[in-house]
């Protein structure tokens, strides 16, 4: 039977004289000399480097312990990576959380600091610290700047001792602790510069229906009216977190892409078809099969509408069937319409892996199977106002609705999020196929559709948007009849089927002149500002209002004043509590005179909101502005208008700003060009001059659409 060496002393002998050989290390395990000496404690000495090893003196009394001296030395061990303690200044630390060690670290480092560690035991548990990762260099008078990784140590502590001693030691006190090594984390992977071949990396396997999303939670790429390119929406990898909590009603604040691309189709790529094709034409594969994913998810997110709260039996319980109607609508209709839609499309997807075109399909359903879109749209002032009052006064209904929205198949989303997706669905059609058209331009007959299809679509929305102003102008006009009274002037006839209310509003009547002399215990008025008459009213109550006198829009004049022009008969002047005046001009009047009315209003961003409303007639005589010198904002954040002159807002939603004030931006959507105002605080401005372009010729063609 061989001999065999078990004894573990002989083992450690022999790997103790393997590194001695390799490290240079003298018989007591000390380095050589000529090279830094690794050791267990710190002793300074003045304008003097680490000693050699020696057995630790016992701790002094706390009461009898003085500061002592720590010069730091480019040649400790700390600096060579040798030891495993080292005394550092705190501002040339960060904290952070221990990682684990590179990979790239040698072989005889890791097998140092074990032997140092079988030699003393305690050092196992000291941590140890890396100066790989210091962003840190001086500035002049010793100021530490960041993010010049490429200076030394020796840079980076340079100005820190006294004026005028570059060179001199720097003094420390024993209480500075040393941090844990931090490893450098391996380089940013760059970004792929062959993207064809980024798709195919990364087929999916099975088809686009087995993992269904949530409408509200994508953004399609086809929209792509922000900075990136859509190049670049092709090859973002979805996001982990998806949706995230929201903070407003109809707020979805971060978009994930559709869960797979044409090119990343398992058909695709097995039949090798991306190396076949040029670049433009794998974009308007992308561009149909986009319109088909993202109208899948679109009516995965109509049948939990219908499934969860239209068919809930406790929600409808709580409200009467008027009420219901006016909640839900027709939404089965446009439900079966998207089905319709998507079968058609799914059908043309599965015949050709290549789609040669889906024109003749959204030109098809657009003219003869959308019309449940119409009436939808046109019941949205009944629907929001039945959410409100349900909401306002009805708690069994919240507790119902409540329960409903937190089931996991409304992915934590409210219900107005649900009830609103037909709006967004139908506004989103005519950019996808204008995307649809820019990526058919090189083939005539394929653009002759496609431009068709966007035709259609873009009447359809033109329909939705008239049906839904209809509705709310012809409800208001009849509302408004019933709350003015024109007892003490000349009747009006209100009601007509081409006037509409632009804003209204109370102000403060700064100079109480002429018709307002007798109200100077309350110096108010309430305006009513019709897209072709001005209505000036004392408020009574809410929902009563006398009349005191009006003027056609054409009659009047509005000038802005600054506080210290707003000065009152007698020579008095109010500038302290007139902070945003104008004068108001009625040329003439309902008597046929010319009164003037010094108003004022809370803010700077009201006064400019009543002064673009009341000059609107005047702004259209102008014409339109360039549209390509004009600021563009992305929406970040859907928002829904709270008064006549705001605008409902989408997420993604592009807007070309016409006037800002205090917070508030003036703007013009692109989709389909309806004007308001809206907080600053829910856009971002669109800086790249591409896309600033892109979306003008954009506008230009689906106003072109919209107006034939």
């Amino acid at each position: 039977m061989s001999q065999r060496y078990s004894d573990s002393s002989v083992e450690e002998k022999l790997l103790e004289y393997r590194f001695h050989s390799e490290l240079q290390l003298d018989a007591k395990g000390n380095p050589a000399s000529g090279l830094p000496v690794v050791r267990s404690s710190l002793h300074s000495r003045s304008n003097a480097a680490f000693q050699p090893d020696t057995p630790a003196p016992p701790e002094p009394a706390p009461e009898s312990q003085e500061p002592r001296t720590v010069i730091l030395s480019t040649q400790s061990p700390a600096a060579l990576k040798m030891g495993t303690q080292q005394l550092i200044p705190r501002s040339l630390a960060m904290s952070s959380k221990a990682k684990t060690p590179a990979r790239h670290q040698s072989f005889g480092a890791a097998m140092l600091s074990k032997e140092a560690a079988r030699r003393n035991p305690q050092l196992l548990s000291a941590p140890s610290f890396s100066l790989d990762d210091m962003d840190l260099d001086t500035g002049p008078g010793g100021m530490l700047k960041r993010n010049l990784r490429n200076q030394s140590y020796r840079a980076a502590m340079k100005g820190l001792g006294t004026p005028g001693g570059e060179g001199g030691p720097v003094k420390l006190t024993p209480k500075l602790q040393a941090l844990a090594e931090e490893p450098s984390q391996p380089p940013a992977r760059p970004a792929a510069k062959n993207k064809k071949a980024l798709g195919r990396k990364r087929a999916h396997k099975g088809s686009f229906k087995d993992d269904p999303r949530l409408y509200q939670e994508i953004r399609e790429r086809g929209l792509n009216t922000s900075h990136e390119s859509d190049d670049d929406l092709l090859d973002e990898p979805p996001s982990p977190e998806g949706t995230r909590k929201v903070d407003a009603p109809i707020v979805v604040k971060s978009y994930r892409p559709p869960q797979i691309t044409w090119s990343q189709l398992p058909e695709v790529v097995e039949l090798g078809i991306l190396d076949q094709l040029p670049a433009e034409e794998r974009k308007r594969q992308e561009a149909i099969f986009e319109i088909l994913t993202s109208e899948f998810s679109y009516q995965h997110s109509l049948g939990i509408l219908v499934a969860e709260f239209l068919q809930s039996r406790e929600l409808r319980a709580t409200m009467t069937q008027m009420e219901h109607h006016h909640l839900f609508s027709n939404i089965t209709d446009v439900l079966s319409a998207s089905r319709r839609f998507f079968e058609d499309l799914e059908r043309r997807h599965k015949a050709q892996v290549c789609v040669e075109d889906i024109s003749d399909i959204l030109e098809e359903h657009a003219e003869h199977h959308f019309h449940p879109y119409i009436s939808y749209c046109s019941n949205e002032v009944y629907q929001q106002r039945a959410l409100q009052r349900l909401t306002s006064s009805n708690a069994t209904f919240r507790e119902a609705l409540r329960a409903i929205e937190q089931r996991p198949a409304c992915g934590g989303l409210p219900m107005i999020s649900f009830l609103i997706l037909p709006m967004q669905r139908v506004t989103r059609l005519p950019l996808l196929t204008d995307t649809l058209c820019l990526k058919t331009q090189g083939h005539p007959e394929r653009y002759k559709a496609a431009s068709r299809a966007l035709k259609a679509i873009s009447k359809l929305v033109k329909q939705c948007n008239e049906g839904a102003h209809k509705m709310e102008r012809t409800e208001q006009m009849y509302t408004l009849h019933t709350q003015l009274d024109f007892s003490k002037v000349k009747s009006l006839p209100l009601i007509s089927a081409s006037r509409w209310l632009l804003k209204r509003g109370e102000l403060f009547v700064v100079e109480e002149t002429g018709l307002f002399r007798k109200l100077a215990s309350r110096p108010t008025c309430y305006l009513f500002l019709f897209n072709d008459v001005l209505v000036v009213t004392k408020k009574k109550s809410e929902d009563s209002f006398v009349v005191q006198d009006y003027a056609q829009v054409d009659h009047i004049q509005v000038q802005k004043m600054e506080p210290s022009e707003a000065s009152l008969p007698g020579g008095g002047n109010r500038s302290s509590s007139v902070p945003h005046p104008f004068q108001l001009t009625l040329l003439h009047n309902s008597e046929g005179r010319q009164e003037k009315i010094l108003l004022s209003s809370d803010s700077a961003s009201d006064r400019a909101r009543w002064i673009t409303a009341l000059t609107h007639r005047e702004r259209q005589a102008l014409g339109p502005p360039n549209k390509g010198d004009l600021l563009q904002v992305e929406i970040t954040k859907a928002y829904l208008a709270k008064q006549v002159d705001e605008i409902t807002l989408q997420q993604a939603d592009v807007v070309l700003i016409l006037e800002q004030e205090d917070g508030w931006l003036y703007g013009e959507r692109l989709r389909d060009g309806e004007t308001g105002w809206f907080p600053e605080d829910i856009a971002r401005s669109i800086t790249s001059r591409v896309a600033v372009e892109g979306n003008v010729r954009r506008m230009e063609r689906l106003r072109v659409e919209t107006d034939v």
